[in-house]
């Protein structure tokens, strides 16, 4: 009785550091700016300073043949600050996304423009003193000429990194929300089913009912946990406690057949909660309707690209004819889910055969 109650208490201890760990995770790492140090970005804005440079060249004009040399010596007078100010960006990207976000815009702008009036200041020195061409006020209208045209750039290019990343905040924001509220609609008949069968084993076995209580325990969890990621291990554990439970109620009528490629990455993370409903939909379609009971078997296959999940059970000819909404509901559910986590790659599939049943769906690696 001890340890069941010190079990249970942990639990609401246990859920409470998942959440604190949770909203630490969401406040480190916050910050508008993109990831500078990453390479793909770093050939967008290389990109967007050449396309920069061609609108600069063109609206200063130009005679016949003198068209490329300008873009060229445009080109790399931008190239040098574009390049320059990444650098210094992805040198402090940690710094800078600890700060809020106008000391972030702040402290950006001052070095996009620093970095564009230390290049001004080396192509003002190479024009007059490589090419001995003095020209008395160059330095002057060269620099103002820069630094006005890199702050109206850099203000809409900051305005944007700002919006987007707002806009893709708020869509995780929704996603999880939705996520949350689909975990929340798992149906509450297992509870209930558990309960009864707790109850019945608390007389006649006191010892398997003690180790229900802490399997359901450990299921309500990871169920109520502000987690909506699980890896692949944690997800077939509980989907076993889960299995442990209705073995007690079920008995000799469910038979279990796992197959699971050696080479399957069980530290792969995927949503919440999404394998444990289609096995207890195999359970409460599959198994529950047949008086001899059956197999549900489960497995996952190593494929090149992805990781595929599925759930087989039999289908008596009841159940074909007569589908329960309560399995179409928690598909849905899934599908869903899948959809938010993975987009069209995470599609939920179902295949009905005359007395067998799977679902099964992909984790794309």
């Amino acid at each position: 009785m001890f340890s069941r109650r010190k079990k249970l208490m942990s639990m609401e201890l246990t859920r409470e550091q998942v959440r604190s760990n949770n909203l630490v995770e969401n406040i480190e790492g916050e910050g508008f700016l993109p990831d500078f140090c990453d390479g793909r970005n770093v050939f967008l804005m290389v990109g967007g300073a050449e396309f920069l440079a061609i609108i600069l060249t063109l609206s200063q004009g130009f005679t016949e043949g003198d068209f490329w040399t300008r873009l060229a010596l445009v080109s790399l007078f931008v190239q040098w600050v574009t390049i320059g100010s990444v650098a210094l960006l992805c040198h402090y990207r940690d710094r800078l996304n600890a700060l809020s976000t106008r000391q972030t815009t702040g402290f950006s702008y001052a070095i996009i423009l620093g970095v564009t009036l230390v290049f001004s200041v080396v192509a003002i020195w190479l024009i007059q003193y490589l090419y001995l061409t003095p020209h008395p006020g160059l330095a002057q209208n060269v620099i103002m000429r820069n630094i006005v045209i890199c702050a109206i750039v850099t203000a809409l290019m900051l305005r944007y990194f700002y919006v987007q990343h707002q806009w893709k905040s708020n869509t995780e924001a929704e996603a999880r929300a939705r996520i949350q509220a689909l975990q929340a609609r798992i149906r509450p008949h297992f509870l209930f089913n558990s309960m009864n069968t707790i109850a019945n084993l608390t007389r006649a076995n006191p010892e398997q009912a003690e180790k229900a209580v802490l399997d359901l325990a450990d299921l309500f969890r990871v169920s109520l946990a502000d987690k909506n990621y699980l890896t692949l291990e944690e997800e077939l554990n509980v989907t076993k406690q889960y299995l442990s439970i209705e073995k007690h109620r079920l008995g000799d009528r469910i038979t279990l057949e796992w197959r699971i490629d050696e080479d399957v990455n069980i530290n792969t993370k995927i949503p919440a909660l999404i394998l444990q409903p289609l096995v207890e939909n195999a359970l409460y379609h599959g198994i529950e309707p047949l008086t001899e009971g059956g197999t549900v078997t489960i497995s996952l296959h190593n494929l090149a690209e992805a990781i595929e999940v599925s759930v087989t059970n039999p289908l008596s000819t009841v159940t074909n004819q007569e589908r329960h909404k309560g399995n179409r509901m928690a598909q849905d559910n899934i599908r869903q889910r899948l959809l938010l986590a993975y987009g069209e790659q995470g599609r939920l599939r179902i295949q009905a055969r005359d007395d067998e049943y799977t679902v099964s769906f992909k984790i794309p690696k």
